[in-house]
């Protein structure tokens, strides 16, 4: 299909975004890679009379590694992420995960911020950001904050982001110990039927602290606090991991749908988050 009619805006600099999105509220929409939004817009699921592309504007990409912190700027391309080696030794699960989204075409396009900015429960970087804590930069005419990666998302294209805020930026405390992301799909560049990022930390036998969460398991990315805590203290036996995972379905809310029914769903979620625990323990 054939979008309705919409005004194409290209600002150079992040002052001519704002002003634009202060003129029009929410007419206005931003574009980054354009995955989400432009097949939204051919479907007529959304409407954009004003369409903002992000493409010329400065300073919105680059990845900074320093003091233990990861920054990196939402235009960032998944594949930039994939090529870079300094970001693959701080944070090796950001290249795992790339890896597993769409296709190199759309991941040579599709960027950081757009995956995570828009609410799609489908998406794979809005759970990895829950997992890793992380932290998103909103930019408006009113000023900067800073929105927990946590508290962000609210339910299906639903977050705390305003109608003329910009997401500009991902920040993360490089992650410590073994790291996976796991990820069944029906073919490639299908959304997950259930994804796992999980990040371990080990102290000796034993793992002194986890963090879990999935994708596509409800209106919104699901940071399990019950299947990380079931696994702190153990030696991430299976009984241990059994646990986890039935933390972690008691946390999902699936629903039926072309990849699958409710019971399915929480089959593969079960399985997938074993094959994560198993895969980061290997690896602390």
């Amino acid at each position: 299909m054939i979008p309705a009619a919409f005004d194409y805006h290209r600002p150079r600099d992040m002052a001519g975004v704002l002003d634009i999105l202060e003129t029009y509220g929410d007419d206005a929409r931003v574009l980054a890679g354009g995955h989400s939004l432009i097949p939204m817009m051919k479907l007529r699921m959304a409407e954009v009379p004003h369409l903002i592309d992000l493409q010329d504007v400065n300073g919105l990409g680059g990845i900074e590694i320093g003091n233990g912190t990861i920054v990196i700027g939402a235009m960032t391309t998944q594949n930039e992420i994939i090529q870079s080696d300094a970001l693959a030794a701080a944070a090796p699960i950001m290249r795992e995960t790339s890896l597993q989204i769409a296709d190199p075409q759309v991941r040579s396009m599709g960027t950081l911020g757009g995956n995570v900015a828009n609410g799609d429960p489908g998406n794979d970087m809005p759970a990895l950001m829950q997992c890793l804590n992380a932290d998103f930069t909103l930019v408006s005419a009113s000023g900067e904050r800073t929105v927990a990666a946590r508290d962000y998302y609210e339910g299906p294209y639903m977050t705390k982001r305003g109608d003329d805020e910009v997401l500009t930026a991902v920040s993360f405390a490089a992650p410590e110990g073994g790291h996976a992301y796991v990820k069944q799909k029906r073919k490639i560049g299908d959304y997950a039927t259930a994804a796992a990022a999980v990040q371990i930390v080990r102290e000796g036998d034993a793992c002194s602290r986890a963090s879990i969460a999935m994708t596509n398991l409800g209106d919104t990315p699901i940071l399990s606090a019950g299947a990380s805590a079931a696994l702190a203290g153990t030696a991430v036996g299976q009984q241990d991991i059994h646990a986890a995972t039935t933390a972690m379905l008691g946390d999902t809310e699936p629903v039926e749908d072309n990849r699958g029914p409710v019971d399915f769903k929480r089959h593969v979620a079960a399985v997938i988050l074993r094959r994560a625990i198993e895969l980061a323990w290997s690896r602390s």
